[in-house]
């Protein structure tokens, strides 16, 4: 299952989508011309750019049937790399700046008067921040009406600060008519206050926050008075302009209920995939979600509760509560509910998919072609192909794959049936696998590997071929010429080898598998026995020395110990694979399954026919002809069409 992951920075994201996964299609003459024209596209430069061909050009003859080039271009990833690790040091650069900047504050101080007292409040400087200077706090305290200053204490609240509070200091000589005047306006709304204050004159006082509080209690306000902003306005006042000081309790709307959906349903945000080295895979493109039966897909947000207010003078605001929504709107095909009645979730495997408003789980994905468009396909379901499959993409399904066209130098691998309509051309590197059946027109230089049948129309020719059942070639031709064939029960074809004497080796009567699993653990037991051999030796020298001198290093007791536990691990080991052994050979033993090859036409000579691991090499050509066990002996007898199997039948619905 492909899962997708949220960018953890907004500049990582940037640079991935915006660089990384931007790629151009461009049409041009020649390959030089699509090179400069990307390179303008992507704001880069040619040397920079690398490209996969979509469409071969051809210049054609005397200008006629000219073909231009079609390219995929993109950036080349060392280069986008770099790009990458230069802006994520520039940002954190930036950020550790703004850090040291916002951790780094100069000290503060604050000397204002208030009836006739004269009061200072100092907060300390924060990190490297300046602390206040003495002499610009007795400056500013001492004035022409200053009556007296503890300066002691200024000394102390300057050195150690006073917090949040201001403390008393001194007395000046109060001039009342010369007080600060202030205004109180309360809007018609009752939503805000303001206060308007005119400047104290020389020895007049100026308005504290008591003044304030008092003053908006007698306008009616008893709600939504502002703490902060009468602490903001005592430090700093502004004179003569109207400053809010409180402000109604906002009645809050609840949100409407929403679907929290546990996959991307925007297509153009899933993103191309990185190998180790952090170059993009373009083979990997990612377009399909899949999901698992149980799988959540989407949980309901219930709505929430409106939160009421209050104006500034009490009275109530009211609040609209959030809509609520029917989840079922929300489920299309394939989905079911929650025991909760708000979680969406897959009722199979599939593909995750928005269709219009509703989820949907789409058990089969069908694609013209499997090439650069679409990258290699991974799927939860069934995967019908309408063309071909061509060299080096992959498919992988869960269900059943169906392919139209032929198949290159691919792997497929499905747990369902695989039907190739024409055939597979593996170049000696293609690799199939099915945990069922394989129906195809053809196979050539593949390796193929089935649980069950294997049935092919034409011919297998150079390939690999293991069926834990039978191997079943059925047209007109149906030759099998070079390769290796395993078959558990039977193995039929009309001509086997050819004239040219191929080397064509065909087995049948065993388990392929377990054959193959048995040879496995035998090469790797015997392995471990020479391990085991050779630890003995150690063992006995380490054990040796000990008992001919009286003390011994504590390094060679260690290593003693050590040798003894990799000598008990191995055994451990080497006793779980004679188990497996003797039960794979306790099962080859009991198959019941006799094993036949069958050819209605010739067996060239030079064939290697093995059945129950009884040989019979072809020494001369032979025709109607079927290869069984019999007492210890492969047998010949004359080729009876009613041992044939013939009623190996494709997957319903499909054609082959």
């Amino acid at each position: 299952m492909v899962n997708l992951e949220k960018l953890r920075e907004d500049l990582e994201k940037k640079l991935t989508v915006d660089k990384q996964i931007h790629s151009v299609v461009v049409r041009a003459d020649t390959i030089d011309d699509c090179l400069e024209d990307a390179a303008v596209q992507l704001e880069t430069s040619v040397k920079r750019l690398e490209y996969e061909v979509e469409e071969r050009g051809s210049q054609g003859f005397m200008g006629l049937a000219q073909k231009p080039w079609v390219l995929r271009i993109y950036e080349n990833p060392a280069f986008v790399q770099e790009k990458i690790q230069k802006a994520q040091a520039a940002a954190a650069a930036a950020k550790a700046a703004e850090e040291k900047k916002a951790l780094n504050k100069d000290g503060v101080y604050y000397v204002h008067r208030f009836g006739d007292r004269i009061y200072l409040k100092v907060l300390l400087p924060v990190g490297e921040g300046v602390p206040v200077s003495l002499g610009d706090i007795l400056s500013a305290a001492k004035r022409s009406d200053t009556e007296s200053l503890d300066e002691d204490l200024v000394k102390k609240l300057c050195k150690e600060g006073s917090g949040e509070e201001y403390v008393e200091v001194g007395v000046y000589a109060h001039v009342p008519s010369a007080d600060a005047v202030m205004a109180v306006d309360v809007a018609k709304d009752e939503m805000s206050a303001t206060i308007e204050v005119s400047a104290p004159a020389m020895s007049g006082s100026e308005i504290s926050a008591d003044q304030i509080r008092n003053a908006l209690r007698t306008q009616g306000v008893v709600a939504g008075i502002s703490e902060d902003k009468i602490t903001e306005y005592i430090d700093n006042p502004v004179y003569n302009v109207p400053f809010v000081v409180a402000e109604a309790i906002k009645a809050v709307d609840g949100a409407d209920a929403k679907m929290d959906y546990k996959f991307e349903t925007d297509s153009s945000k899933l993103k191309l995939k990185e190998n180790q080295d952090g170059q993009i895979d373009f083979k990997e493109l990612n377009l399909i979600q899949n999901v698992i039966k149980g799988q959540p897909l989407a949980i309901k947000m219930l709505a929430e509760r409106g939160k009421g207010g209050k104006t500034l003078f009490g009275r109530y605001l009211e609040a609209k509560n959030g809509k609520d929504i029917d989840v079922h709107y929300y489920m299309g095909q394939n989905v079911e509910l929650d025991g909760d009645q708000r979680t969406i979730k897959a009722s199979m495997d599939g593909q995750v998919l928005m269709v219009g408003n509703k989820i949907s789980v789409e058990p089969v994905y069908e694609v013209p072609g499997v090439n650069i468009k679409t990258g290699n396909i991974t799927f939860m379901g069934t995967v019908i192909v309408k063309g071909n499959v061509e060299d080096g993409y992959n498919v992988k399904a869960n269900g059943n794959i169906e392919v139209y066209g032929t198949v290159g130098n691919c792997q497929l691998e499905a747990e369902g049936d695989i039907v190739i309509s024409q055939g597979v051309m593996g170049r000696d590197e293609g690799v199939i696998k099915t945990s069922k059946s394989l129906w195809a027109r053809f196979i050539q230089n593949t390796t193929v590997e089935a649980k069950d049948y294997i049935v092919v129309n034409d011919n297998i020719m150079n390939a690999h071929v293991t069926a834990l059942k039978k191997i079943l070639l059925k047209g007109k031709r149906a030759v099998i010429i070079g390769g290796h064939l395993f078959a558990q029960e039977e193995i039929s074809a009309k001509n086997i080898g050819n004239p040219t004497g191929t080397e064509t080796i065909l087995e049948v009567g065993f388990d392929p598998i377990a054959k193959q699993r048995l040879t496995q653990l035998q090469g790797e037991q015997s392995e471990l026995v020479k391990q085991l051999e050779d630890l003995d030796l150690n063992i006995q020298t380490l054990e040796n020395q000990m008992e001919t001198r009286r003390s011994v290093p504590k390094e060679k007791q260690k290593q003693l110990m050590d040798f003894k536990e990799q000598k008990a691990d191995i055994e451990e080991k080497s006793d779980a694979m004679t188990t497996e052994i003797n039960q794979i050979q306790e099962h080859l033993r009991a198959l019941k399954v006799v094993g036949r090859v069958n050819a209605s036409g010739t067996v060239y000579a030079g064939t290697k026919i093995y059945v129950r691991d009884e040989k019979d090499e072809v020494k001369a050509d032979c025709k109607s002809v079927s290869f069984y066990y019999e007492n210890g002996f492969v047998r010949r007898g004359k080729y009876d069409p009613s041992q044939v199997t013939n009623d190996v039948a494709a997957p319903e619905g499909v054609a082959v």
